[in-house]
């Protein structure tokens, strides 16, 4: 079984005196990995939020051919 490594982080202020330092710190202190894993699971909610069925999520795949004409 996999473990995953968290980060743990806690920053304590009221929000107008906020800025996104310690969002760019908390995301830099992430494995790309880690980072790889948080935006795919934004974009299943996103597509799930829009009623969609997630398990439908794939990567494009397309395929070319590239051939020299004869003169």
């Amino acid at each position: 079984m996999k473990t995953i490594d968290r980060v743990v982080m806690e920053r304590k202020g009221k929000l107008e005196d906020l800025d996104r330092s310690f969002d760019l710190q908390f995301w830099q202190a992430q494995t790309d990995t880690a980072r790889f894993a948080a935006a795919w699971e934004l974009v299943i909610t996103a597509y799930k939020m829009k009623g969609k069925d997630a398990r439908q999520l794939r990567l494009q795949r397309s395929a070319e051919s590239f051939q020299r004409l004869s003169r």
